[in-house]
C-alpha cells in the first residue's frame, strides 16, 4: 500500500503504477488516512457504480447519527446546501425527478444542434492561439470553450462570465481527499457568491423568460413539475462545474500526453479522422476525474471481505481505465484502440449527462488545433496540479 499516496508529488506526477501494485494486491483495500475501501479493478468499480447498495449520499435513508457519520461544522453548511441539492448527490426519486427535467436539455438533438456553435467558438480559440505565435493551452482554448458552451445553455451573459471559472475551482477543491480549512473556507465563500448571483438570474428569468435551461426549469417547474429554487441553483452549479472541469482537464491531459508520444501524434496529425477514437483513448490514458466516492447503504462483500454500512468506497475510475484484463497494453497510448470501455465518465444512474456534449467539445477543439496549428509544440514543461481526484495541470504553453 505504500506506493498509494495522493498527496506525494510524484504519485500525482503518475499514479498509474501505483494502481498496478493496487490490483496486484487485491479487489479491496482500506486506506485508513482517508477511512475509504479503494477498489481498484475495472469490473469491481463498473458493477458498484450500478449497485443500488450504494449512494452518493445517505441521508435520504439515514440520519447523519444514525449512518455513525458526524454532521459537517455548520461553518461549511452553504457549500453542503449547493452540493446536496444537485442531482450528483441525489438519489431516487430526487434524482429521476430533476435528471429527467435536465435531460430534456442534453437530448441528442439538442446536443447536435450546438454542434455549428462549438465548432465555430474552437476556431475562433485555435486562430487566436496561431496569431499570437502561442501561449497558454489551457487559458486560451481549453477553458473557454466549454464555459462558453454551458454559460450559453445556461442563459448566463456574457459579460457575467469571468466569476464562472474562479467559483468552480473553488467549489471543485472541497472534492478533494481531506480538504483544508482553508480550501473549505474558499468553498463556502464561493457558494455564497454563486448561489446569490444565480438567485438573481433566476428572478430575471421569471420576469423575462429566454430560450435557455434555467427559464426552462422554471417553466417546467411552473407547469407541475415540483423544482424547489435550491434545486435550480444547485442544478446550475453542477452543470456548470461539471460541463467544463472534466472537459478543461481531459483537453490539456491529452495534449501533453500527445506531446510525449510523437509517432501517435504524427499519425492524428496525418489523419483527422482518429479524432473521435483518440478523444477516447485519451480520456482513457490520464483520467480527469481519479477517484469516485459512494456510501455503503447496506452491507456489500467484495472478494470475501465485508465491507459495513456506513463506510464509503472510492471508486479508482484511473486504475480501472488501466486495467489490463479489459486494456490490452494500457499503459501505452492507441489511438487506434479498437474496444475502449471506459468509465471516465461514471456509469450507472449518474452517468454524466452532458458526456454527448463533452464529447462535441473535445473533438471540436482538437480537430481545430489539429488544422490551424499543425506544428503545435509544447514550450516548456508544465506544473501538475497538487490535486488527485480532479486530474489537470496548472498550464500547458505551446508554440506554434
Amino acid at each position: 500500500m505504500a506506493a498509494f499516496d495522493p498527496w506525494d508529488p510524484a504519485f500525482l506526477a503518475d499514479p498509474y503504477p501505483a494502481y498496478a501494485e493496487l490490483r496486484a494486491q487485491g479487489r479491496v483495500h482500506y486506506f485508513e488516512p482517508t477511512d475509504q475501501w479503494l477498489v481498484p479493478h475495472h469490473a469491481d468499480v463498473s458493477a458498484l457504480l450500478r449497485d443500488r447498495r450504494l449512494g452518493r449520499t445517505y441521508q435520504h435513508r439515514f440520519t447523519h447519527e444514525e449512518f455513525g457519520r458526524t454532521a459537517p461544522p455548520p461553518e461549511h453548511e452553504p457549500f453542503h446546501t449547493l452540493n446536496d441539492h444537485g442531482m450528483l448527490d441525489l438519489e431516487p426519486p430526487d434524482h429521476t425527478r430533476i435528471r429527467r427535467l435536465v435531460s430534456k436539455a442534453f437530448t441528442p438533438r439538442t446536443v447536435e444542434r450546438l454542434k455549428p456553435y462549438v465548432r465555430g467558438l474552437a476556431d475562433e480559440l485555435a486562430s487566436a492561439l496561431v496569431a499570437a505565435g502561442g501561449g497558454d493551452l489551457l487559458k486560451d482554448v481549453a477553458e473557454p470553450l466549454p464555459v462558453a458552451v454551458i454559460a450559453e445553455m445556461l442563459g448566463i451573459p456574457e459579460s457575467d462570465r469571468a466569476p464562472l471559472r474562479p467559483w468552480s475551482a473553488e467549489i471543485c477543491g472541497m472534492y478533494e481527499l481531506n480538504p483544508s480549512e482553508e480550501t473549505a473556507a474558499k468553498a463556502v465563500r464561493a457558494s455564497v457568491e454563486f448561489s446569490d448571483y444565480l438567485r438573481e438570474l433566476i428572478a430575471a428569468r421569471r420576469e423575462e423568460p429566454g430560450e435557455d435551461l434555467i427559464s426552462g426549469l422554471i417553466a417546467a417547474h411552473d407547469e407541475g413539475d415540483r423544482l424547489t429554487e435550491q434545486e435550480m441553483i444547485s442544478t446550475a452549479v453542477l452543470l456548470l462545474n461539471a460541463g467544463h472541469e472534466a472537459t478543461v482537464n481531459a483537453t490539456v491531459n491529452g495534449w501533453y500526453a500527445l506531446f510525449r508520444d510523437e509517432a501517435q501524434l504524427s499519425a492524428l496529425r496525418a489523419d483527422h479522422s482518429l479524432v473521435p477514437a483518440a478523444v477516447e483513448e485519451l480520456m482513457r490514458y490520464d483520467t480527469p476525474l481519479q477517484l469516485f466516492e459512494r456510501w455503503v447503504l447496506d452491507e456489500i462483500e467484495i472478494a470475501g471481505t465485508t465491507i459495513p454500512r456506513g463506510a464509503e468506497v472510492a471508486l479508482l475510475f484511473g486504475s480501472a481505465n488501466h486495467d489490463p484484463t479489459v486494456f490490452k497494453n494500457p499503459d501505452r497510448l492507441d489511438l487506434t484502440r479498437p474496444d475502449n470501455p471506459h468509465i471516465s465518465f461514471s456509469a450507472g444512474i449518474h452517468y454524466c449527462i452532458g458526456a454527448p456534449l463533452a464529447r462535441i467539445e473535445l473533438a471540436a477543439s482538437m480537430t481545430a488545433l489539429l488544422e490551424k496549428a499543425p506544428a503545435l509544440r509544447l514550450a516548456q514543461e508544465p506544473q501538475r496540479k497538487p490535486n488527485f481526484v480532479i486530474r489537470g495541470l496548472e498550464g500547458l504553453s505551446v508554440a506554434v
